[in-house]
Formats: C-alpha cells, sequence, structure tokens
C-alpha cells in the first residue's frame, strides 16, 4: 500500500462568528480578518509536521491547494512541495494537485514541477485537478472553458516532459511559437500522475483511459464503489484490467491517547458547518458550464433547496458513517480495515489535521500513526493484495512512451531568427 498524510491546513485563526455573520467564508469573505503573525506561525508548525510524517513512516504527503478561503492556506503547493523536497528525504511528494484551468503557462509549470522532481531526486507525484468553482471565479478564468483548458494544459505538460524541444503549440486554449524548456524532470518519461475528485463521471473516465489513479477524496462507501464501476468500464473500454493500484481514498482519521481526546479533535473537523470546501453559494462552487449535464439536476435541487450539502449531517453521524474515524490506534484499525476491506484502494490518504487541531495533539497524532496504525494497516493491505502502483511498478500512462522528436521548426538555425 501506499500510505499518505493529508491536511487542509486550515487557517483556523480567524474569527468564525464573522463568516457565520456573512454566511461564507470563501471568495468574498473579506481578507481584513486575515492575521500574518498566526499565518507565519501555522505554517512553520506544518512544516514541522511534515517532517515528522516523514520520520515515522508514511510514504506520503499529499499536498494542494485552493484560492481565496481560510479552509486551506496553500495558495500554491508547488511552494510547500519545494521546501519538502529540499527537507525531506524519502516520502513521496503527491500533489493533488495543480489546478491546470488557471494555469495562464501550462509550460512554466511543466518546469516548476520539473525542479521539485529534480530537487527531491524523483519523489514528485504530479496530480492534476480542475479547481473549484471558486478557483475559477478568483482567476477571472471562463468556468465554461474549464474541462477544455484541463484537458489541452495537461496533454501540452505531458508532451512537454516527454518530446524533445524546440517545437510549437498551437491549440485551442493556449498557443506557444516555442516550448523548449531546459528544465525536464528527472523520473522518466515523466511523474507519475494521479488525479483526484470527488465524482465528477468524465474526470473519472478521462483518468481511467489515461490509467491514472483515480483518489477517492472523503466519499461514503457505497459512491466510492460507484466511482470504481465506472472506472473500471472505462479501463475495459481501452483493454486493460483496472486493479487496486488505480484506487485511492481520502479519509478523515484522527488518532489520539484516548478515545474521549480523538472525539474531541474530531469534532474540529465540523468547522465551518462541516463543509469541506468553506461555507460558500452554490453558484461559486458550481458556475454555469462548469460541471457536466449529469449534475445539472442535483445542483438545481440543492439550490431550490430540495437537498442539503455535507454541512446539513451531524458529527455523531459523520462517525457512524465511517465519513469521520476517530480513536485509539487500535480503534482507528479497526474502522479502517472495514474501509480497506470495502473499497480496497491501495492508495489511502489519512486527513488528519484540521480546524483548530493544535499543533501539538496534530503531532502526537502523526507518532501514534505512524508507530501503531500504519503497520497494521500495511499487514491488512499485505492480506487484501493491495500493492502500491510503485511496487507493482505500473506504467505511468497508457502513453508511457514519449514520441519520436517532430522535425525541427527552425530549418534555418544557422541563419538566426
Amino acid at each position: 500500500m501506499h500510505l499518505m498524510y493529508f491536511t487542509e491546513q486550515p487557517m483556523s485563526a480567524y474569527p468564525t462568528e464573522q463568516s457565520d455573520r456573512f454566511g461564507y467564508s470563501a471568495l468574498l469573505f473579506p481578507n481584513a480578518f486575515f492575521d500574518s503573525a498566526a499565518a507565519s506561525r501555522l505554517y512553520n508548525e506544518r512544516l514541522e509536521e511534515y517532517q515528522l510524517v516523514d520520520e515515522v513512516g508514511f510514504d506520503g504527503i499529499m499536498l494542494n491547494e485552493h484560492h481565496n478561503a481560510p479552509f486551506c492556506m496553500q495558495a500554491k503547493c508547488n511552494i510547500f512541495a519545494s521546501i519538502l523536497a529540499a527537507t525531506t528525504k524519502r516520502v513521496k511528494l503527491v500533489l493533488l494537485g495543480n489546478p491546470l484551468p488557471i494555469a495562464e503557462n501550462p509550460v512554466r509549470l511543466a518546469e516548476e514541477l520539473a525542479m521539485i522532481d529534480l530537487i527531491s531526486k524523483g519523489r514528485l507525484v504530479s496530480g492534476f485537478v480542475r479547481g473549484g468553482g471558486v478557483e475559477s471565479i478568483a482567476a477571472n478564468v471562463n468556468p465554461a472553458f474549464n474541462r477544455a483548458r484541463f484537458e489541452e494544459a495537461h496533454d501540452l505538460i505531458i508532451k512537454t516532459w516527454t518530446t524533445p524541444g524546440p517545437w510549437r503549440w498551437e491549440g485551442e486554449q493556449y498557443q506557444f511559437r516555442v516550448v523548449n524548456p531546459w528544465v525536464l524532470p528527472l523520473q522518466k518519461p515523466h511523474p507519475r500522475v494521479w488525479i483526484p475528485g470527488i465524482s465528477s463521471r468524465e474526470t473519472i473516465v478521462w483518468a481511467a483511459r489515461r490509467r491514472y489513479p483515480y483518489i477517492a477524496l472523503n466519499l461514503p462507501v457505497q459512491e466510492a464503489m460507484t466511482v470504481w464501476r465506472t472506472y473500471d468500464q472505462a479501463a475495459a473500454v481501452v483493454g486493460y484490467r483496472s486493479g487496486p493500484e488505480q484506487r485511492g481514498y481520502l479519509i478523515r482519521c484522527h488518532v489520539a491517547e484516548t478515545e474521549e481526546k480523538a472525539m474531541r479533535n474530531a469534532r474540529e473537523f465540523m468547522w465551518m458547518q462541516g463543509e469541506l470546501i468553506g461555507l460558500q453559494h452554490p453558484v461559486w462552487a458550481a458556475p454555469s458550464g462548469y460541471l457536466g449535464t449529469w449534475a445539472r439536476r442535483g445542483l438545481a435541487e440543492i439550490r431550490a433547496g430540495y437537498r442539503t450539502g455535507l454541512g446539513s449531517r451531524t458529527f455523531e453521524e459523520m462517525v457512524a458513517s465511517l465519513s469521520i474515524i476517530a480513536g485509539t490506534p487500535k480503534q482507528v484499525v479497526e474502522k479502517l480495515r472495514v474501509i480497506l476491506e470495502e473499497t480496497q484502494p491501495s492508495i489511502l490518504a489519512l486527513w488528519a489535521n484540521d480546524g483548530r487541531i493544535s499543533h501539538q495533539d496534530s503531532q502526537t497524532c502523526i507518532r501514534l500513526l505512524g508507530s501503531e496504525v500504519l503497520p497494521a494497516l500495511r499487514e491488512i493491505g499485505q492480506r487484501l493484495d493491495l500493492r502500491s502502483p510503485f511496487e507493482l511498478n505500473t506504467p505511468v500512462s497508457l502513453a508511457a512512451s514519449p514520441p519520436p522528436p517532430p522535425p525541427s521548426p527552425f530549418p534555418n538555425r544557422s541563419r538566426g531568427w
């Protein structure tokens, strides 16, 4: 198995009564409430925690980014990945991920990621995301082009990594006269690409067609099983049989010395009323054109008040349904055993810190996970034959071998430009 640690890096040091007063904590929530001194402290505490994650035996650190909201302090996951590339020794740096549709220069993003891979000595896993609706609005990118920009930016990055330059790119979303970066990844043909998501059918099928592992983000077990069925069907269409190595699962999980303390800290997962991406208007989360036709009915029902979001579920309901797992190491292992047996992912990400969980309690959680939970999970994974993509050395994509270099676009180089 591949076992990762994750936190949204919450900017918890803000007056929550203000977001309750406004009715939202994303996009238009005033940054006058940003506390720079507290933010500096929190950034450095997270770095200390990531160092501990590297030491206690996790296989990877999962990083992400969001914008214009305090629920996630990472405005650019590549910055933290760059720091960790130099300061950690063994963990994979799993970026889940860079929001491609808001990237104005995918070639430059390919260079940044290549630098991280080089500095970390080949420990980068470069995940890509479409980003939330808030990201498109905040970056002034038309959400109707979100998927088109995502797919074209991905293709451009992969070609940048695998096809010797110089060459020219003339796409519908991006145009470059010269693509010829001097910085290329250490891993060949390119770093592994993993795709996280909730349940977008188009993204699941897109990932399956490229043999990219799909990381289900905190879904109920039955919804995760629906994701795997969709993935398996799409994989069969392009000629391979998918397995656990293409399945990833993120679950909120906090461990403490006692069940009482673990439950008290786990209630911090309910900050901002339990909404995973902050309090926001549905139009911001999914502006017109952002999602496919499959999502229209559900969105209409939510906006009309016929359905509710995650925040309508109580903490007790989430614990009972295993959407939040908390307790002593032994209790947590037994609950995670159920998740693993039913969903069988080879990639498991433990979301262990959120809200106002203290630095000290986060470190205790990491130590207990490393010393008591991870070894037990590896035993369960071995029994279920849940081997990681690295252990199986699976292809990084269905088109793993780079194509031959194209003819030079500059036949008269000696004569200059």
